[in-house]
Order: C-alpha cells, then sequence, then structure tokens
C-alpha cells in the first residue's frame, strides 16, 4: 500500500475513534457485597432493554444494571436484605420497596427491595423516570428469582393498633 493511501487510512481510522468511544460507554458501578450470588445472575442476565424509556446501558460492575444516558436508573443486585426500617415501603405488584426520599431535592430516589434475598437497590432520577415503570419492569423478575423471606411492608399503625376487645360473657 503505497504511503499516501495508508496515511489516509489511519486518518480515517483516529476520526472514527471519538464516534465509537461515544457508542460504547459503559456505565462505572460498584458491586454488592453479594453480587455473585446466583439469583442476581438470572436477573441481571434478563434485564429489560428500556425501562421508562430510557435505553439500557454496559456496566462494568456484576449484577448491575443501567439505563439513560446519563443514566437516570442504576440497579445493584445482592445487597444484604434489610430489616425494618422507618422509611416508607410500598407494595407494587407483589414485591415491597422501600423508598428512601432524603436525595428527593436532587431529583434522586432509591428504592430497595424488602423481604427478598439478596436485595436489590435502584437509584432513580424520578425526572426521567417513573418508579412505578422500575417497579412494573424488574418486579417480575424479582418475584421469579429473588426467594421472599417471609417479611413484609407494614405501617408504624400496624404495630401500634389498639387490640380488638374481647367481648365479655
Amino acid at each position: 500500500m503505497p504511503r499516501s493511501s495508508r496515511l489516509l487510512a489511519l486518518l480515517a481510522a483516529a476520526a472514527l475513534l471519538p464516534g465509537l468511544a461515544a457508542c460504547s460507554t459503559t456505565v462505572a458501578m460498584q458491586p454488592a457485597k453479594d453480587a455473585n450470588n446466583p439469583a442476581c445472575a438470572e436477573i441481571t442476565s434478563r434485564l429489560p432493554k428500556t425501562i421508562s424509556g430510557q435505553e439500557r446501558r454496559w456496566t462494568d460492575a456484576q449484577s448491575t444494571g443501567a439505563w439513560g444516558d446519563p443514566s437516570a436508573i442504576l440497579m445493584t443486585c445482592g445487597l444484604e436484605t434489610p430489616g425494618p426500617s422507618t422509611l416508607p415501603c410500598r407494595a407494587f405488584d407483589g414485591v415491597d420497596w422501600l423508598v428512601d426520599e432524603s436525595q428527593a431535592s436532587e431529583n434522586r430516589y432509591t428504592l430497595t427491595t424488602f423481604g427478598r434475598s439478596p436485595a436489590i437497590q435502584v437509584y432513580l432520577d424520578y425526572q426521567a423516570a417513573s418508579s412505578a415503570d422500575v417497579a412494573q419492569a424488574l418486579g417480575p423478575l424479582i418475584r421469579s428469582y429473588l426467594p421472599a423471606t417471609g417479611a413484609v411492608c407494614t405501617s408504624a399503625s400496624d404495630a401500634t393498633a389498639a387490640p380488638t376487645p374481647t367481648p365479655t360473657p
């Protein structure tokens, strides 16, 4: 190949590199302690291509998922099962979720499965994606592959309800 042709080929390849790099960005994440749990592998191998209109992206950590560019939804499987909490707990389609709204001023919620082992945690930009869409997309996978521990959402009023009076004979 003549020198001028090689130079043109190298310049053409160099011009394509930024475009290829933009198409292949990987979301940097940290795996959870129990990321190698087989249940997490079952879930992450079946994650949906889109959630709430956000396209799935590749991540660099085991048992994680990301959607959106910039990432609007970040999911991590393999967390320790949460114990009793004062966070609001919402049941959606057979899965209980703890809802942490402490970062709401930054447009972020954290959703954590409750009563499933291992747990899944989702960071959500609620201006770009709906928590109901997240729960609907991940719920069937969670119900199918994460065993229930028997713990269920209750409210403080459930724990402090007055006993029902026993009728006297």
